[in-house]
Parts: C-alpha cells; sequence; structure tokens
C-alpha cells in the first residue's frame, strides 16, 4: 500500500488489520523524509530511536494490550515541545544541541497512546513568525510552491503533513501559527480552547496565548488525535479541569440548520479577491449542504493587531530572560563578568525577531508604560472575548478567511515587520479570545506566474465546543476533494 498519501484513519486500520506493520510504517516515512530533506522542514531526525518506538508498538499490537487507534502512527513534532530523545531547540542558536531530561505532556500523552515519533519540525524561533524565515536554522520551503513561504510559526509542521513526510505533526497557536500555516500548504490544522492542551514542556513565547494543536490530513485525523492528546494536566497551573470527551463524536453531523456566523469586518479591502472568492465558495457549498448563513459584526476586531503585539512581545520579555548563560543554553565563550557575559550570549544566542519582541515587550511593560499600554491592551482583550461570546448566542460556529492573500514570496515582507504581522490579521482575535478555531482547504488562489496557491477557510467555535466545530468541517470535507489534493511531486 502506498502508506504516505493514507489518512491517520486509513494507517490505523492497516496497522490493526495487520496490512502493514509499524516499523514498516515508520521506515517508509523516514525514507520520505530522507528524499525531500530540500524542504528543510526537519531539525532532528534519529532512525534508531524511531524504529525502536515502532517494534514495541508493532509488540503492543502483537500482544493486544494498551492498544489505541492511534498505536503505531507515525507523528512529528514542532520543536518548540521538549524531547528526551530529540534535541528541543526552538529553532534558536541559544539552544542549539539541547537535550530535554523529560518530555512534554503533549509528546507523553501520545507517547503513551503508541504512537511513533518521526523526530523535530522547523520553526520560527521561539514561534515568532508568520513565514519561518526566522528559524536559526533555515528558511522551510512551501510544498506547493517552493519559492513561497509555508506560514509560520509552525511552518516545519504545515510543511511535512502537506508533503506527506507525515500524517499528522504537533503545532502551537499564539497568534495564528497553526492556522495560517494550514491555509498556506493546503491542510487541516486545528487550535483547541486555550487550557485544553498542557503547556507543560512547551517553550514558552506568550504564556497566557500559547495553545497546543494539530496540522492534519482532515478534521477526522485531528479528532482522532484529540482524544488521547488533550486533558487536565495538574503540572500545567493553565490547565482547564474538564472531563475527557470523544471528539470524534460529531464526525456524523448533518450541517442542515447549523448557523455559521459571517463576519462583515473579515470581508474589507485587505482580503485578496482570489481568497475572498474561495471562502465565498466554501461558504455557498455549507448553504448547499443546508447551513444558514447569519450575517454578524466584530467591530473591534481590527484591534486585534495591536493588541496581540502589546500583550504577546511583553510575556515574551518575561518568558526569554531565562535564557542568560548561566542555567543552559548558549553560553559566550569570552566575557569579562556576569553582567557582560549575559549580554553576550544573548546577542549571539538570539535572533533579530525574538530581540525585536523582548525590546518592545520591555518596553510597553516598563514604569510609566504599564497602564498605558499593557493594561489598556488586556482591557481590549477582554472587549473582542465579550464580542466573540455574543456573537455565538446568534450562531453555532463562525467562518471566514484565515489569511488576505495566498503564501506570499520569501522577502516580500522580511524587511517590514508591520506588514508581517498584518498576516496575522484574522487569526489574532480568536487567540485573544482563546477560542477554538480551525483552517481548513477550499480552494486555490493565484501566485505568480499563475501557480496555484492554496486557500485556508477559518472556521472559530465557542469555549470547549472543539467537537462541533470538528463534525462542521468534517461535513464540508465529506462533501469535497480540497483536502485531497496534494502537491505535485509529493
Amino acid at each position: 500500500m502506498e502508506v504516505a498519501h493514507q489518512s491517520l484513519a486509513q494507517l490505523s486500520r492497516a496497522l490493526k488489520s495487520k496490512q502493514i506493520s509499524a516499523v514498516e510504517l515508520a521506515q517508509a516515512h523516514l525514507d520520505r523524509i530522507e528524499s525531500h530533506q530540500d524542504l528543510n522542514a526537519f531539525l532532528d531526525v534519529r532512525p534508531e530511536v524511531t524504529l525502536a518506538q515502532a517494534a514495541a508498538a508493532d509488540a503492543r499490537l502483537a500482544a493486544q494490550e494498551a492498544v489505541t487507534p492511534l498505536t503505531g502512527v507515525p507523528i512529528a513534532h514542532k520543536d518548540i515541545f521538549v524531547t528526551r530523545d530529540f534535541c528541543s531547540t526552538a529553532a534558536s542558536k541559544i539552544l542549539r544541541g539541547y537535550r530535554s531530561p523529560f518530555d512534554a505532556t503533549v509528546v507523553d500523552n501520545l507517547a503513551r497512546a503508541g504512537m511513533v515519533t518521526l523526530g523535530k519540525l522547523n520553526c520560527d524561533e521561539f514561534a515568532m513568525g508568520s513565514s519561518n524565515e526566522n528559524s536559526a536554522f533555515g528558511n522551510v520551503l512551501n510544498p506547493w510552491d517552493t519559492g513561497a513561504v509555508p506560514g509560520g510559526s509552525s511552518g516545519g509542521s504545515s510543511a511535512a503533513v502537506a508533503a506527506r513526510l507525515a500524517p499528522v505533526a504537533t503545532a502551537t497557536d499564539t497568534g495564528g501559527s497553526i492556522r495560517e500555516p494550514a491555509a498556506f500548504t493546503g491542510i487541516t490544522g486545528t487550535k483547541p480552547t486555550y487550557g485544553r492542551p498542557s503547556r507543560w514542556g512547551m517553550i514558552a513565547f506568550a504564556s497566557s496565548l500559547d495553545t497546543a494543536g494539530l496540522m492534519t490530513r482532515s478534521a477526522e485525523d485531528a479528532a482522532l488525535v484529540f482524544n488521547h492528546m488533550l486533558g487536565f494536566d495538574p503540572k500545567d497551573s493553565t490547565s482547564v479541569n474538564r472531563p475527557r470527551e470523544d471528539y470524534t463524536r460529531n464526525l456524523d453531523l448533518d450541517v442542515k440548520g447549523v448557523r455559521i456566523g459571517v463576519p462583515q469586518e473579515f470581508f474589507g479591502k485587505l482580503l485578496q479577491p482570489d481568497v475572498e472568492a474561495a471562502v465565498r465558495e466554501a461558504l455557498a457549498e455549507y448553504q448547499r449542504l443546508g447551513a444558514i448563513l447569519v450575517d454578524i459584526s466584530l467591530p473591534n476586531a481590527e484591534l486585534g493587531i495591536p493588541v496581540y503585539y502589546v500583550v504577546a512581545p511583553a510575556e515574551a520579555s518575561s518568558n526569554l530572560s531565562r535564557f542568560d548563560g548561566v542555567r543552559y543554553g548558549h553560553r559566550a565563550a569570552h566575557y569579562t563578568d556576569l553582567a557582560d557575559m549575559i549580554k553576550k550570549s544573548r546577542a549571539e544566542g538570539f535572533g533579530a525577531e525574538p530581540k525585536r519582541r523582548i525590546l518592545i515587550g520591555t518596553y510597553v511593560l516598563s514604569h510609566g508604560y504599564y497602564d498605558a499600554y499593557y493594561i489598556k491592551a488586556q482591557k481590549v482583550r477582554r472587549i473582542i472575548a465579550d464580542e466573540f461570546t455574543r456573537a455565538f448566542s446568534r450562531c453555532d460556529v463562525i467562518a471566514g478567511p484565515v489569511t488576505m492573500s495566498v503564501a506570499f514570496a520569501f522577502g516580500e515582507k522580511a524587511a517590514d515587520p508591520v506588514a508581517m504581522y498584518m498576516a496575522d490579521y484574522y487569526t489574532v482575535p480568536g487567540s485573544l479570545a482563546g477560542i477554538p478555531s480551525m483552517s481548513i482547504p477550499c480552494g486555490f488562489g493565484v501566485g505568480p506566474v499563475n501557480s496555484k496557491r492554496p486557500v485556508g477557510l477559518q472556521l472559530i467555535a465557542n469555549y470547549f465546543d472543539e467537537a462541533r466545530m470538528l463534525g462542521i468541517a468534517h461535513a464540508y470535507q465529506r462533501a469535497t476533494d480540497w483536502h485531497l489534493r496534494r502537491p505535485a511531486g509529493f
């Protein structure tokens, strides 16, 4: 069987019926990773570790002990989750070669379910970026068009799934870092409610925003993995103590009568015509399936970008202060005293974008500016969250674009940080509110020389309503084949 093009659900059935072994499945993906190193999606691959995990999964399957639908299925992890058996660098020179003494809870949960780790994935440094141009270890290429960015910060995760190097990959979303790269690479990217997944062992960027999620081929695959990935973690003070649930329970949902809110603010002059056309057609498909479109308004959503770029850098300046060359990470070779060592270690270890955000964050938290900027931003954040809550009294899910345009070219926005930050215009409001959201492929826009680049439809749900959101997404994917398309050559 051609395993690289099978969904996670199909691979699970193949393993259960012994059509293929976990070792054979892992080796097939390792071979593809080796053949497509030019994408630069992986930062650390250790075949001996992967194959040992696969052999253990085969033993579980043979004995029928502690078997789950995920046992033997390969997965790759964004290099923002710490792992014992692979390096954990957050794509930064300051953590080059770092090995954690423990696994992140998300990694551990999936390992306990029997998943097999293929390696660690490239990303923007400390998850700071919208294009994956900020990695200390080079750009990840978009499999659909190698001249285009794969999106960030989870660009390695999205490229790996889009290129069929892994059937599923973990990712993180702080302001859109799952949904945007998923849209740019034509796959399904899902961010659950903040607090649903544990942040324990996730290298922190902005603690009140960072949310672990998934890159998959389909909503069905995401639901299967969430069943084992999400859950209360007493080690994480922000983890929500709610009973475990079955995220697959709404996959047979009939969307007839489902109310889909369409925010007028998401269809303004910033949205490119080719992206709008694909999103409008996706909304029309939902209407053909029986859903009801409801016009709604999120008048303060446009404030999401300025609010986010106060709150997130403020938290980043605090979180990144631990990287001082004293306890772990890079230490400068030559220095005169402790202060000089810290200064030189950080100057050498951090890239331009972390430095920029540390400076912004330190400024907005400084005496005389804390009330004017940080406290004000938190107040507006609450206003944005309340607007979503009111909107969900009129609709079951909100839909709109993920990005203003299809994937842009490398270097196109690198010289203008504000233009790069604006790439998160449609994703940041939901992140500030902490609500679940996802991107599903819904068509193509036009790149240079008439090249096709994917477009994503964003679905946003109310707090803890992931299962219904996934069901609504799955209904669209049962009726269309955009999620089955793959880039030429892969």
